[in-house]
């Protein structure tokens, strides 16, 4: 060792100093990048429950007034069209809004390629189904469906021209802005809903509410996003997209093939009024999944294509995001479950209590959906878009099989196949996964099973004190009561982490909105 004070000891110390001080200043860089996009994930996932929870509640009270002024013949006739709409709107956004997120240097150019080619997709698809009404009518013995159609299409017209603002927002995990943008559309369009029913309009009421709220969605994206398209058209930029947008792309058109399935079975065997019931089922028992949904979807993506060079923060993110899911989903939905035949009679009147009965058997189900939604978005976020398209396309033809084979067997039991399939779909969603994240489905399975077990046990507890009543309205209240008591209780009582930080963070929020 030299001795002290000559160059080469102050040399060694300097450069192991400096070794330390780089070190140390690396660390607290990362720790800041950490809370940083920490906080960031939490405000995301607070304003998505913002405008998700206002969206629900929106549609919620909209749905109460609707659902006593029309019948189910009103939305069997628009719930037969949906399919085509929805199939459309994917072929003009063609996946290109998660494209655009995972794109690590997205231009104005790119964006610029994926507005002009919305519009001339959507121009294009609308003259197609404009002179394919008759032939979609003639399907379902409908001859109103055709003028019905070629009002109704024109929403996915509107829609694209607000795909790329959308998406700028979206990049930019801007979560307040599209909370706004959406609960003041929803409820302008619920508004107008309300008045044409009112008026007489019946069906006619609601295509027109679904125009409006495109119209508006699209009108204040612009408005907010401050993001313009130039007049020059070039489409080159999409090149680098394509291959994985229209995996997207293929996926998205599968899924509404998937949800929607019972629509056009229904609409051929049974008639709108079939369809009716199912679609008002549908209708609320989505309300509680997309609440979740809409919240995930809208930090997932941008916050995991982050996080993708660090493979243990990954890991641990995306339990804690799963374990947030399931404490979320299972509850809600197996609680709706409970409370549907209740929820219908009170709401929107007896008239739709046949639609109860396949409600519960749809949020049974619905409380897995969230989960995996996480799992596709959290594929969509990795650039697996292949995965993510070859399992919803496995699945929807597996459906669409088990439903052609089982119809003769009634509504309730292709209902059931249906929701099963969905859930015995999850280990396929986390085998892709576990090769990414080297995540067991065991560590899975034991991060989600304590929060269907507790709720499963506190809904036969809600249901059980509310069998000595008649009254549907105390039925009700014993219910949601005995049950939310039970399960808060619980999470306290056993100190469950998720639960003891989201209660943390809502009380670091409200203590700042005092101060």
């Amino acid at each position: 060792m030299p001795p002290r004070g000559l160059p080469g000891a102050h040399g060694s110390g300097g450069t192991a100093g400096r070794g330390a001080g780089i070190f140390r200043n690396k660390f607290l860089t990362l720790r800041v990048m950490e809370q940083s996009l920490k906080e960031k994930t939490a405000r995301g996932i607070l304003w998505g429950a913002v405008n998700n929870g206002g969206q629900q509640l929106l549609n919620l009270v909209f749905g109460i007034c609707l659902g006593r002024m029309l019948d189910s013949s009103d939305y069997g006739m628009v719930g037969m069209l949906a399919i085509f709409a929805l199939i459309a709107s994917s072929l003009q956004e063609s996946g290109f809004i998660s494209a655009l997120n995972r794109k690590r240097d997205a231009t104005a150019a790119d964006f610029n390629a994926v507005f002009w080619f919305n519009v001339l997709c959507s121009s294009s698809i609308y003259i197609v189904l404009f002179f394919a009404a008759p032939l979609i009518a003639a399907w379902f013995k409908e001859p109103e469906l055709v003028p019905l159609g070629r009002l109704s299409f024109l929403s996915f017209v509107f829609s694209s021209l607000g795909t790329a603002p959308r998406a700028y927002l979206f990049r930019n995990l801007q979560v307040k802005e599209t909370a706004w943008i959406s609960l003041t559309a929803l409820a302008a369009s619920g508004l107008t809903g309300i008045v044409l029913a009112w008026q007489g309009f019946a069906y006619w009421g609601l295509a027109i509410q679904n125009l409006v709220y495109c119209f508006l969605m699209t009108a204040l994206t612009w408005y907010r996003s401050g993001w313009r398209p130039s007049a020059r058209v070039d489409l080159r930029p999409l090149r680098g997209m394509l291959g994985f947008s229209s995996k997207l792309l293929i996926t998205n058109i599968f899924t509404h093939i998937n949800n929607n399935l019972f629509s056009v079975f229904f609409g051929r065997l049974y008639g709108k009024q079939m369809v009716g019931y199912y679609n008002q089922a549908n209708k609320w028992t989505y309300l509680g999944c997309n609440l979740l949904n809409g919240t995930l979807w809208s930090v997932t993506q941008p916050v995991f294509a982050r996080l993708s060079d660090d493979r243990e923060r990954e890991r641990r993110a995306f339990r804690k995001m799963l374990r947030f899911t399931a404490f979320v989903s299972c509850p809600a939905l197996f609680g709706l479950a409970l409370v549907a035949p209740e929820f219908i009679t009170i709401l929107i009147t007896d008239k739709w209590l046949p639609s109860a009965r396949i409600m519960q058997i749809l949020c049974a189900g619905g409380a897995f959906v969230p989960i995996a939604s996480f799992y596709s978005n959290f594929l969509i976020s990795q650039g697996r878009s292949n995965v993510f398209m070859w399992n919803t396309v496995g699945l929807c033809l597996l459906q669409t099989g088990a439903l052609v084979a089982l119809y003769p067997f009634g509504v309730r039991t292709m209902v059931c196949v249906y929701v099963a399939l969905n859930v015995l779909w999850l280990p396929v969603w986390h085998w892709f996964v576990q090769r990414l994240l080297g995540l067991s489905l065991w560590t899975a399975v034991r991060d989600v099973a304590p929060f269907v077990l507790i709720s499963a046990g506190c809904i036969g507890l809600g249901y059980a004190a509310a069998l000595p009543f008649d009254s549907v309205y105390v039925r009700f209240a014993v219910k949601v009561v005995v049950t939310a008591l039970a399960y808060v209780g619980l999470m306290k009582g056993l100190r469950v982490v998720v639960f003891l930080e989201c209660i943390d963070f809502l009380g670091q929020r409200f203590r700042r909105r005092q101060s």
